[in-house]
């Protein structure tokens, strides 16, 4: 299924960049923020968009008409894919504080922990912890992190290709999301053991998925990323996004970008908020 089309343009969209040194970009104007979202409606409107993501969690509106059955648990799913992103994607429960506008292609944007921390959880640390072009991680950044699952025979591997399967065109998706906080702090949650996965009852699985952080809130949503700010997102997913923060090592986090089995080595952009209630479920 990797040289199918689709295939290739979810990688494509989701390929790292290579990682080199932090740039600080300047902040755009809220007019462009406008004209993106109107692009997106632009390019939607009247052409059988399902629902989009990310949205306000605490919104309940939503009037998209495409309607598609939820995915499985994850436990009946196999994990194929891990990434995160630099600021939530999401915003609601403790990840409510807008980042602001960022440079208008996903990076420094999204929402963050609106919880406090201390002196010490963010000092800084001597090495660059996985750096790329718009900036790599610090004490105190909230990450978004998706372990995407697949109804497909898939096997966890790069970019949302990996879930694609070679004998099921269609699968379902569900992605179980997780907000983190990273901070100096050996004592809080280690990146690699969250991120661990193995096999059960033959499928793939995350087992260290925190089961401690809220009731997860579930909705019908799509594919995330900048790459979809202008244009609507084709791929129908089950959200399923718990809604406390948890606190995680900065360097463990910044070991797993070393190597891993998902070939990640830096934090995504965010995708613009949807907030259309035509791109959106009914929650």
């Amino acid at each position: 299924m990797k040289t199918n089309i689709i295939a290739l343009t979810v990688a494509a969209a989701l390929t790292p960049l290579a990682a080199f040194a932090d740039i600080v970009s300047t902040k755009v104007s809220d007019n462009l923020i406008k004209k993106q979202r109107a692009m997106l409606e632009n390019n939607t409107v009247n052409k059988g968009y399902g629902p989009q993501s990310p949205r306000d969690l605490s919104m309940k509106q939503g009037n998209n008409p495409r309607i598609f059955g939820l995915a499985p648990e994850s436990t009946n799913m196999n994990l194929c894919n891990i990434h995160m992103h630099k600021n939530a994607e999401h915003k609601g429960g403790e990840f409510s504080k807008y980042a602001g506008n960022g440079d208008g292609t996903g990076y420094q944007t999204g929402f963050v922990y609106t919880g406090k921390l201390s002196s010490k959880e963010t000092k800084k640390v001597s090495q660059d912890i996985c750096p790329n072009p718009h900036g790599g991680l610090f004490p105190g950044d909230t990450i978004e992190v998706h372990y995407v699952h697949s109804t497909a025979q898939a096997a966890p591997g790069n970019t949302l290709g990996a879930c694609l399967g070679e004998s099921t065109i269609n699968p379902q998706f569900r992605v179980e999301t997780q907000v983190f906080v990273v901070v100096n702090d050996k004592n809080a949650l280690d990146f690699v053991e969250l991120t661990k996965h193995s096999i059960k009852n033959d499928k793939h699985q995350a087992p260290n998925i925190p089961s401690n952080t809220g009731t997860p809130i579930q909705y019908a949503g799509s594919t995330t990323g900048p790459s979809y700010n202008e244009k609507g997102s084709p791929f129908q997913v089950t959200w399923s996004v718990r809604p406390k923060v948890a606190k995680v090592n900065i360097e463990s986090v910044g070991e797993w970008c070393k190597g891993n089995a998902f070939k990640e080595d830096h934090a995504h952009g965010v995708r613009n908020l949807v907030v259309n209630p035509r791109l959106l479920s009914a929650m």
